[in-house]
Order: structure tokens, then C-alpha cells, then sequence
């Protein structure tokens, strides 16, 4: 009887504990995520967006070789997205398009055109959201993510803020914020490639810039299995108050 009421007594006290452990967690996430707004813009202009189009430059890293690229994209929402880009690759000119549109996309190299399938529709949501929460952080307060705190770690010598994020599919990814400024500095997350293989993709955000009153990283930087993958420049970025339909339309 008395191992009885320990246990009983033991798993009470738990549960209790637990509560008030996830508690602290919820307040202390939350804080995290209310910090991030605040330092990217605020959540009055940051939901205002509508939509937004900016233009990039760098390199993509194949076999070793930098291969220089540029690009534009613009997005509405969180599943109409538009990206496009040329560049060179070993001599050869190449220009790309994938297009998002709701639960429809398309992928483009040179004059080739291929739709998507389920799989390929959601891998690419997921995409545009890896790309997008970075950016605004007002996705982690609806219910479509499940955020938990993740601990303290050093990024670049500076003290940074993990939080785990759980997406709507099921998948989880880590972002981390500068712990002084609040501003996202990294994000891991595995990926899926053309080719259909996973990896570990991390990617780094800096060199922030105010923009009409929203800060945006300039500087991105992405590593795949640890090896130096694509490296870019935001040149110009916009938001956009209203968004032709015929941007996300099927490419011919």
C-alpha cells in the first residue's frame, strides 16, 4: 500500500512539475518569438504584407566549382511562390523556374517543363516555408506549428536562442535568434534535393537591412551534409500590395 501511495505521490508530482515546466517553456518561447517581430519590423507591419518580391545574387557550389547565378522572387502568402533565376554552369548557360501555386506547381530548366506531383507540391510548401518563416516569424504563433524550446548555443562566437519547430507535416526543423538582438541567425533543417536525396541543410542569415521599415537578412549562406552549397546577396526587396495572378500561372 505504501509503494502504492508513493507512486501515485511521485507520478503527481510529476505531472505537476511537468505542467509547470511546460508552462515556463510556452512563456519563454513565446518571448523568443515576440522578440524576433519586434526586431524584424513588428507584427502590425510585418501582417500587413501582402506580398513581396526581391532579387538576389551569388554562387552555387557544384563539384567543387562556384558557379555564379542571379534570381528574383516573389511570394503571396505561404502557397503561391515564384522563383527564377539564370546562371552559368561549367561554361553552359542554364535558366530555372519553379512556381507554387496553392496545390499546383511546375518546375522549368531552360524549355523544359515538368509538373509536380502530391510529394513534389508538398516538399515545395515546405520550401517556401523554410524561406519564409525566417523572414516574418508570424507563422510560429498560428496553430499550424508546434514551437518548444530548443537551449542556448554560440553561433559565430555570440550567444543564440534555439527554438524546435514542428510543421503542419510533421517535419521539424531549428531556428536561432541572435539572444541580444532577436533577429533569426540560423536555420537547420533537412531537405530534399532535385535528385529526390536528403540532407542536413544549414543556413545562415546577416547582414540585416531595413526595408521600408521591415529588416531583412541580405546574406545568406547554405551548407548541405556540411559542405559550402549556395551563397547570396539580396540586392533589392519589396513588398508588394497586390500580386498579379498571372505571376503563378503555368509556364509555357
Amino acid at each position: 500500500m505504501n509503494r502504492f501511495i508513493g507512486v501515485v505521490l511521485t507520478t503527481t508530482c510529476l505531472a505537476a512539475f511537468s505542467c509547470v515546466a511546460r508552462a515556463d517553456a510556452d512563456k519563454g518561447t513565446g518571448a523568443v518569438i515576440d522578440k524576433a517581430i519586434k526586431a524584424l519590423g513588428g507584427e502590425e507591419k510585418l501582417g500587413s504584407v501582402k506580398g513581396a518580391t526581391w532579387k538576389a545574387k551569388g554562387t552555387i557550389t557544384i563539384g567543387g566549382d562556384d558557379n555564379k547565378f542571379t534570381s528574383q522572387t516573389t511570394v503571396q502568402g505561404h502557397d503561391r511562390f515564384r522563383s527564377e533565376f539564370e546562371g552559368e554552369i561549367m561554361g553552359n548557360k542554364i535558366s530555372g523556374l519553379t512556381i507554387l501555386d496553392g496545390d499546383k506547381g511546375w518546375r522549368k530548366f531552360n524549355d523544359m517543363v515538368s509538373e509536380f506531383d502530391k510529394d513534389a507540391v508538398a516538399n515545395e510548401k515546405r520550401t517556401v516555408y523554410l524561406q519564409l518563416i525566417p523572414a516574418t516569424i508570424l507563422p510560429l504563433k498560428g496553430k499550424n506549428f508546434k514551437v518548444e524550446s530548443a537551449g542556448e548555443e554560440k553561433i559565430d562566437d555570440k550567444p543564440a536562442v534555439a527554438l524546435k519547430v514542428t510543421g503542419p507535416e510533421g517535419k521539424d526543423f531549428k531556428l536561432y535568434f541572435d539572444k541580444e538582438t532577436g533577429l533569426p541567425i540560423k536555420l537547420v533543417a533537412k531537405v530534399v534535393g532535385f535528385q529526390g536525396d536528403e540532407a542536413t541543410q544549414e543556413t545562415t542569415y546577416g547582414n540585416y537591412k531595413d526595408f521600408d521599415g521591415i529588416k531583412k537578412a541580405t546574406k545568406i549562406d547554405i551548407k548541405r551534409s556540411g559542405e559550402k552549397f549556395m551563397s547570396q546577396e539580396v540586392t533589392e526587396f519589396k513588398v508588394l500590395n497586390d500580386v498579379d495572378a498571372k505571376t503563378f500561372a503555368e509556364p509555357k
